[in-house]
């Protein structure tokens, strides 16, 4: 079950990169490299405060919970739940940090690279059911997030602006 709600996480995540790489072919075309890393810029400084704490803001969201028909469906329901969570299309979004993520697919990220930030976005994605379910089976998962989201939060908005900011710059 989990690797064809991993596939569709991945499919989900790698249309959604596609088309924001077609979309930022123009900016990559017709505003010189200065203009986008500025653009760019201007998005992650604000995203970091908020994933910080220092700033609060509402993000972009479909905010519903899985839905039970999903766990008839089987493997297929697996796969299509994945897939809409892969392209942001039904799930909550506590983090602006995928919506970073797509600001620096149209603005500061080379075409193929959009592809290995949609499976990193979809590795993330996994990661938290996976993580939660390993752990117990009593939800004592979201207690041990609840008591390190404070640390967790900056360190992951810090290594993700880093990385974005690190590709940008071209090391």
């Amino acid at each position: 079950m989990v690797r064809f709600f991993g596939t569709g996480l991945l499919l989900g995540a790698v249309l959604v990169a596609f088309a924001a790489a077609v979309l930022g072919a123009l900016p990559h075309a017709l505003l010189p490299e200065v203009v986008r890393d500025v653009l760019f810029g201007l998005a992650a400084v604000p995203v970091l405060l908020r994933e910080c704490g220092l700033l609060r803001f509402p993000v972009p969201q479909n905010a519903r919970l899985v839905p039970e028909d999903v766990q008839h469906l089987r493997q297929w329901g697996a796969l299509q739940f994945g897939f809409e969570m892969g392209t942001g299309m039904r799930t909550y979004s506590p983090s602006a940090l995928p919506h970073l993520a797509l600001v620096a697919i149209v603005f500061i990220v080379p075409f193929p690279a959009a592809f290995a930030l949609a499976a990193g976005f979809a590795l993330g994605r996994l990661a938290m059911p996976l993580l939660s379910n390993a752990w117990s089976d009593d939800g004592a998962w979201s207690a041990v997030w609840a008591r390190s989201e404070r640390f967790a939060r900056p360190v992951l908005a810090l290594t993700c602006v880093g990385s974005l900011g690190a590709a940008m710059l071209g090391w």
